[in-house]
């Protein structure tokens, strides 16, 4: 796949605009505390998309960009069913397959990924979703964001998954001063154990999805805004 067709299915998901802050980057031990606290505050936080094998998983992170879990959750059942494995997606008719992925949004595109990434699976790799980086961000509209989720909740494979949540919220405690989300990954595993990664990724998933959301975060409601630079400052309010 092109670098520019990769970077436009990236865009995908992470749309929503960034913001730098203009705050130091908060110590290994504020962010380790934060870290604690919002796993005590998220015990349950795990994986949203409903899955059974590597390759469902693949095909609903794929469906997710621009899209919510929930949607992408009534939408799979019917589509896992009439495309079990990946050469049923690799012979699939892409209207039919259009038709089935519509309300996830995006559906021409997605659709012409998944059909792409089935047919890469069946010619490359046994018709099996590979379990390293590498070999995924080979695949038609896979980055570095799909990759590390099917590593960390198909495999087990630790990994920092930098969603449009995850960036926002680490910039905003202070974990992160960059805005690209390779340059962001990079910064969390440095301030993580790697076993913790999939983990610390997840949990700033949920709290960007129930408190710090993108405009008018609930910084009254935040277990760790004692901890937050952003929210000390109008910039935490704004964005």
């Amino acid at each position: 796949m092109s670098g520019s067709a990769q970077r436009a299915n990236e865009h995908l998901a992470t749309s929503e605009p960034t913001k730098a802050y203009s705050f130091e980057v908060s110590s290994a031990a504020t962010c380790d505390l934060v870290a604690q606290v919002l796993r005590q505050t998220y015990p349950e936080a795990d994986c949203e998309l409903d899955f059974t094998t590597p390759l469902e998983l693949l095909v609903a992170t794929v469906l997710s960009a621009q899209c919510t879990d929930q949607r992408v959750n009534a939408v799979t059942p019917g589509l896992f069913a009439r495309y079990p494995d990946a050469p049923a997606f690799a012979g699939a008719d892409l209207t039919e397959l259009e038709e089935l992925i519509r309300p996830t949004g995006f559906f021409k595109t997605k659709a012409r990924h998944i059909n792409g990434i089935a047919q890469e699976l069946c010619s490359r790799f046994g018709g099996e979703v590979p379990d390293r980086l590498d070999d995924l961000i080979t695949l038609p509209g896979v980055g570095r964001k799909t990759a590390n989720v099917v590593l960390g909740y198909a495999f087990g494979i630790p990994g920092i998954t930098v969603d449009t949540h995850v960036g926002r919220v680490a910039r905003r405690l202070g974990w992160t001063d960059n805005t690209d989300p390779v340059r962001v990954e990079h910064d969390l595993m440095d301030l993580f154990e790697a076993k913790d990664w999939t983990i610390v990724s997840q949990d700033l998933i949920w709290h960007g999805r129930r408190c710090c959301v993108a405009r008018k975060p609930r910084c009254e409601q935040c277990p760790v805004s004692q901890w937050c630079p952003a929210s000390l400052t109008t910039a935490g309010i704004d964005q």
